[in-house]
């Protein structure tokens, strides 16, 4: 695992890529937002090019970013 995340960092610096962003996103206006993933960008508008890219074998109705550093952990296993 800390190899890992020492690999996560090189390719971080490497991209001058910093922050990561949490992909949601739904197929239907009746179903709840899922998370599908994730993007590495500096900023929200390379972010969502990145999530449009990548994530794009659906149709999606809605699609959301969310910086990861924003989110807030209320029960830890």
């Amino acid at each position: 695992m800390k190899n890992e995340t020492a690999n996560a960092s090189t390719r971080r610096a490497a991209l001058n890529e910093s922050h990561v962003w949490q992909v949601y996103a739904r197929r239907k206006y009746d179903e709840p937002l899922h998370e599908i993933g994730n993007v590495m960008a500096d900023d929200v508008e390379l972010a969502s090019v990145y999530a449009r890219t990548i994530y794009d074998e659906f149709s999606w109705v809605e699609m959301v970013l969310v910086p990861r550093e924003t989110i807030v952990t209320v029960i830890e296993s």
